[in-house]
């Protein structure tokens, strides 16, 4: 989710550059920089932390001068978000600075050749290998645009990116792949960025630029080529209606909705680099040196607790692993019981969640292992454990979290193929089984968000009146039905509890009448039948139940809500949306403040 702004015109560049990464910052960010050309030489500006610390560093008696140069915000993926790390990156010999958005999935292969060629590196970043790729295109090709087009068919991954260099002062080029990059068209003066918002004070038409596309650019005219065939392409200009908060959310109405369907991108983003497909296996370089555990323990809070419930299903079924669940803020007031061989996975969006932080430093107190699965490059939980994943996820700006959580489900999914494919627990045709459907997933996830979108809206109506609700699952289900009332309690405040099926005729079914609804997850697996048996229950009760299933189940409920019909774990990416979407309507149709719902924070930070 790094923010690329880049500019080339008439106006002083850098105040311009500096405006629109204000404009990204929306986008989460951990460290920023620009570049631009004067007297022959590219003009670097970095810093960690916010944009005033760029603004400080700034030498105005060049940057007035600048017409034309590239910023960016960085979101960390590779490497700590610090100065050295920050974008933009220059070649071995300062000739060309880039900025870059998206994962390099083969820059160590990359770097290593380049190493070979003599090439050295300042950073820890794929964005440096990147540019000095492009670099060494350019000694061989011996015309930029050439390189750059040679440079792309080596790479392997997702990218946005957009460059310039000292002999070509006023010229920017920018490519993408997989991620997004917009053209913006002015009057004497031309845009490039990641998102509308970095250049919609100057310019409301737009170019979107579309995967193996490049643009080259200069103040006066510009073109788009096919990346690989140097084809120029013809483009279709748009004009932009939105305000500058409606473009910052993309169109959406709210953040929430936006990284609800941020979550087929958040899969691909996940999987990138981890599953080698001509192989069929999955790739975890970040574990390599860890043992597979006898017995893992899952210590987390909030949504990343209905993550670890969730994963406990998993890994157990196909890894073989026994695992043990806690909430972070129990876990930390009991005493430690030692194991042999036992491992501690401790999950958190942002790495800095309190209660998680203070369990994992009693652990290694006690000098277990422990491994992190975090969303933030540099956070405290990545700083301290042994081992870290991250999700890669990018910033979740809504404070219910959505696509975080999805992120997690994936890693924990390709944890258990991981450590199920270790210990030789799978046959080759059920791991490429696997591998397939979740490459699988990203596209028909997209497809079905709409339609998924609209059934909530349709449903949530009829239930808005609710004061209390029941979320029923079994299996791998229940965790996803304990998140589903927490995100329907966390922006609606309609009071919700996940259970159990089963358990609900234990206590809970006393609580069914006709204005005490159900919701209830009930895929056509093997414990379809169960399921059925305990809305039955509920139905004798004269309660009223919505049923998120999928084709051929058979129930008779109030509300039967179908989703594709994925087997097993892969069902999970469908669920999850659906029971997000139905919170986020049932808030919108409330008139809920959906994005900052009362009492609650992003982060949990103090005990």
């Amino acid at each position: 989710m790094c923010g690329i702004i880049a500019y080339s015109g008439h106006r002083p560049a850098v105040p311009v550059i500096i405006q629109g990464l204000k404009s990204l910052e929306y986008r989460g960010y951990d460290s920023s920089g620009l570049a631009f050309v004067h007297l022959n030489r590219i003009h670097l500006f970095r810093a960690s932390g916010k944009l005033e610390a760029l603004e400080a560093r700034l030498d105005s008696g060049h940057v007035i001068h600048a017409t034309s140069g590239i910023g960016h915000t960085r979101w960390a993926t590779h490497g700590l978000p610090n100065e050295q790390n920050a974008h933009p990156h220059l070649d071995v010999n300062s000739d060309l600075a880039l900025v870059h958005n998206g994962i390099i999935e083969n820059f160590q292969e990359l770097k290593d050749m380049l190493s070979g060629q003599g090439c050295t590196f300042r950073s820890e970043t794929d964005t440096e290998v990147l540019v000095c790729l492009i670099s060494f295109g350019l000694s061989q090709k011996g015309d930029l645009r050439q390189a750059v087009s040679w440079a792309l068919s080596q790479v392997e991954g997702s990218y946005a990116f957009a460059m310039i260099s000292r002999h070509h002062p006023g010229t920017v080029w920018a490519a993408r792949q997989a991620s997004p990059l917009i053209f913006g068209l002015g009057t004497g003066e031309n845009f490039i960025a990641s998102d509308i918002p970095a250049f919609l004070p100057f310019t409301r038409d737009v170019v979107f630029l579309e995967d193996n596309e490049l643009v080259e650019m200069t103040p006066e005219k510009w073109t788009v080529f096919n990346a690989r065939t140097l084809e120029p392409i013809e483009k279709k200009t748009q004009t932009i209606s939105w305000d500058v908060q409606a473009a910052r959310k993309g169109g959406y109405k709210h953040f929430m909705l936006k990284e609800i369907f941020e979550q087929p991108k958040v899969i691909r983003d996940c999987l990138a680099g981890r599953i080698q497909r001509h192989k069929n296996s999955i790739s975890l370089p970040e574990i390599k040196d860890l043992p597979i555990p006898s017995r893992l323990h899952i210590i987390a809070c909030g949504t990343s607790y209905h993550a670890g419930l969730w994963g406990k299903y998993l890994l157990e079924a196909l890894a073989g692993i026994p695992v043990d669940v806690e909430i972070a803020s129990e876990f930390r007031y009991k005493p430690l019981v030692p194991e042999k061989d036992k491992v501690y996975l401790t999950i958190s969006q942002s790495g800095e969640t309190a209660d998680t932080l203070a369990a994992l430093r009693l652990v290694r107190e006690h000098g277990f292992p422990v491994l992190g699965l975090c969303n933030v490059v540099g956070s405290s939980l990545a700083r301290e454990a042994d081992h870290v994943i991250y999700t890669q996820a990018g910033p979740e700006i809504s404070v219910a979290s959505t696509k975080a959580m999805c992120s997690q489900l994936v890693l924990i999914f390709l944890l258990a193929l991981y450590w199920a494919e270790k210990k030789r627990l799978l046959t080759g045709k059920d791991l490429e089984n696997a591998i397939t459907t979740l490459l699988s997933l990203p596209e028909a996830l997209e497809l079905e968000l709409p339609d998924m979108r609209d059934r909530a809206a349709s449903i949530c109506k009829e239930y808005s009146n609710a004061q209390s609700f029941f979320f029923l699952g079994r299996g791998l289900f229940y965790p996803l039905a304990l998140e589903g009332a927490l995100k329907l309690k966390e922006i609606s405040y309609i009071h919700a509890e996940g259970y159990a099926a089963g358990e609900l005729k234990h206590g809970p079914i006393a609580l069914i009448d006709p204005e005490f609804p159900t919701f209830a997850i009930a895929p056509c697996d093997g414990l379809l039948g169960k399921v059925k048996s305990n809305l039955k229950e509920i139905q004798a009760r004269k309660g009223r139940i919505i049923a998120l299933t999928q084709p051929g189940s058979g129930l008779m409920v109030d509300n039967e809500w179908k989703i594709p019909g994925q087997e097993g774990p892969a069902s999970t990416f469908f669920i999850l949306p659906a029971l997000q979407l139905f919170a986020y309507e049932t808030a919108v149709y409330l008139g809920k403040d959906v994005d900052q719902p009362r009492n609650l924070a992003k982060s949990v930070t103090v005990e």
